[in-house]
């Protein structure tokens, strides 16, 4: 059986449309309320900026490593920062998530590239963003600057936006939980 490649390629082209499209849409719509497009482009533009000033990336600037917990790194590292990204200044907190086999604090602070599995932010944006959740815009990267992804209704969702806004678990609904109502278990960081 001879497969034409035209065809085939044509029919991919269309399925990743499809699925792209129909993300947006459902995004758009509130279905889904992270990881459109707009999500993924703030989202980069905030990585570009975090490494910018060095709190991402190869030159990152390092801080006290502590033993962490689920659902972050077995051991974890936190800092914030005001930061402009599209002409707004607001906190970003930053924590980068180590974990895999031989982790612990001395392995991390000699080689933390071996470890580091995640970088998880949280971004103050400007009041009307999201007022019900105090304005947090949310990413979990990988240590690249790309975005983890959820599956979700067949799809892979960017973790960037309002992350599981509405669920019972996730970054907006285990933050709800923070002492102060203001979404920051750091009690050394204050908005």
């Amino acid at each position: 059986m001879k497969i034409n490649k035209k065809l085939l390629l044509g029919s991919m082209i269309i399925t990743t449309l499809a699925l792209t499209g129909c993300q947006t849409m459902m995004s758009g719509m509130g279905m889904i309320p992270m990881g459109s497009s707009t999500d993924q482009e703030d989202a980069a533009n905030l990585w570009a900026v975090l490494k910018q000033n060095n709190l991402v990336g190869n030159n990152m600037k390092r801080v006290r490593v502590y033993p962490g917990s689920p659902p972050h790194g077995k051991i974890l590292e936190t800092l914030h920062q005001q930061v402009t990204v599209n002409g707004y200044t607001g906190l970003a907190i930053i924590k980068r998530n180590y974990g895999g086999p031989g982790v612990s604090t001395n392995a991390v602070k000699s080689n933390p590239g071996k470890y580091l599995k995640a970088v998880t932010v949280m971004f103050k944006r400007e009041a009307g963003y999201d007022p019900e959740d105090k304005n947090w815009f949310w990413a979990k990267y990988k240590p690249n600057g790309s975005l983890h992804t959820k599956p979700k209704m067949g799809m892979d969702i960017p973790l960037a936006g309002r992350v599981a806004k509405g669920k019972d678990e996730g970054c907006i609904s285990c933050h709800k939980g923070a002492p102060g109502g203001d979404f920051v278990f750091a009690q050394d960081i204050s908005l």
